[in-house]
C-alpha cells in the first residue's frame, strides 16, 4: 500500500499540469514554458509510444538470438569467427539506426516544426561528431606534404615504436615490434613529437649499453665491444661503429658505461643486432675476465692513518 501511495504522489502533480494546460492556453495568458510544454505533447503519439516499447523490446530479443547466433557459429567456422563478428557489428549498427528512425516516426506527429526541431539537433550533433575527423583529415594531408615520416619507417610516438605500415586521410598505422597495430588519428600528430629513426632510409643507428666497473681494463673491454659488433650478420659497415666511454652511478655504485653506437642493415634486424651483439660481448667479458660493476669499499682506518697529522717534536736534545 506504501508503494501505491508513493506512486500516486509522483504522478499527481503531473496529471494535474496536464490537466490545467487547456484553461491555460484558453485563457491567453500561457506562460512560455507552458506553451512549450504544450507544443511537447501535441507532437507525442501515446499509442505510438506503446508500440515503440514492444519495438525495442522486440529488437532487443532479436539482437540476443543473432549474438548467440554468431558465438556458435564462431564456434564452429573458426576460420571465419573474424568475418561474422564483422558482419554481426555492422548488421547491429543497421538495426540501431532503423529502430531509432522507427521510434521516431511512431512516436512523435512528424510537422515543419518537429523537422526543423530534429534538423537542428541532428545538426548539432553532427557537427561535434565530425570535428575531430575532420582535424584528423586535415591532418592528414599536412603529414602527406610536410612528410614527418613515411610508410616502412620506424617511428617513436606516444609511448608506441614500430613502422608505419599505412598513412590514411584519418589516421595511420604501426605496427610495434609486439606484433601489435596501432591506430593513430592523424591530429594527435600535430601536437606531439614524432621520433623516427630512418626516415625513409634500410639502415638505422642502434645504441646499445654495457657497464663495467671502474677498476676493470676499460680500454680491453671497448676494444671488444668493437670487434663483437663488426663480425655481427647484422651491421651495416658503410657507417661508423663508436664505442662512448663515460663513468656514470648507477646506485649503489659507480661503473664504466661502453656505449655502442651501430648501424643494423635493415630496421627489422634492430632486436637481433642488439641480442647478437649482447651475447658476444658478454662472452668476450667472460673470457678476458672483465667483471661487472661492483661495490668497492675501502679501509676505514687506513684512510683515518692516511690522514692523520705527524706530531713533530720541537725539545732540544739534551
Amino acid at each position: 500500500m506504501a508503494n501505491y501511495t508513493y506512486l500516486w504522489k509522483v504522478i499527481a502533480p503531473i496529471v494535474m499540469v496536464f490537466n490545467a494546460l487547456p484553461v491555460l492556453a484558453e485563457s491567453g495568458e500561457t506562460p512560455l514554458e507552458i506553451e512549450t510544454i504544450t507544443t511537447i505533447t501535441n507532437m507525442i503519439r501515446p499509442g505510438g509510444i506503446v508500440v515503440s516499447i514492444l519495438l525495442l523490446f522486440g529488437v532487443w530479443l532479436l539482437l540476443r538470438f543473432v549474438d548467440r547466433l554468431v558465438t556458435n557459429l564462431g564456434s564452429i567456422f573458426a576460420e571465419r569467427r573474424l568475418l561474422l563478428h564483422k558482419l554481426n557489428a555492422f548488421f547491429l549498427f543497421i538495426v540501431y539506426l532503423a529502430a531509432i528512425i522507427t521510434v521516431v516516426l511512431l512516436s512523435l506527429k512528424i510537422s515543419r516544426e518537429v523537422l526543423a526541431i530534429l534538423g537542428g539537433t541532428a545538426a548539432v550533433a553532427m557537427g561535434f561528431a565530425l570535428k575531430d575527423l575532420v582535424a584528423s583529415i586535415v591532418a592528414g594531408v599536412m603529414i602527406m606534404l610536410d612528410r614527418p615520416f613515411q610508410v616502412g619507417d620506424r617511428v617513436s610516438f606516444g609511448g608506441q615504436y614500430g613502422d608505419i605500415t599505412a598513412i590514411g586521410l584519418r589516421s595511420t598505422k604501426l605496427q610495434t615490434l609486439d606484433d601489435n597495430t596501432v591506430t593513430i588519428p592523424n591530429n594527435m600528430f600535430l601536437n606531439q613529437i614524432t621520433s623516427c629513426g630512418n626516415y625513409g632510409e634500410l639502415d638505422m643507428q642502434v645504441v646499445v649499453d654495457f657497464h663495467i666497473g671502474v677498476d676493470q681494463d676499460v680500454k680491453l673491454a671497448q676494444g671488444l665491444v668493437q670487434e663483437a659488433t663488426v663480425i655481427s650478420r647484422y651491421i651495416y659497415l658503410p657507417k661508423p661503429v663508436t664505442v662512448v666511454v663515460s663513468q656514470v652511478v648507477i646506485t649503489p655504485y659507480v661503473a664504466v658505461r661502453l656505449r655502442l653506437k651501430a648501424y643494423v642493415l635493415d630496421t627489422r634486424f634492430e632486436k637481433a643486432l642488439v641480442s647478437d651483439v649482447t651475447l658476444r660481448v658478454l662472452e668476450a667479458f667472460e673470457s678476458k675476465g672483465i667483471q661487472a660493476p661492483s661495490v668497492l669499499y675501502r679501509n676505514t682506518a687506513d684512510v683515518h692513518n692516511s690522514f692523520t697529522p705527524r706530531v713533530v717534536s720541537t725539545e732540544k736534545p739534551s
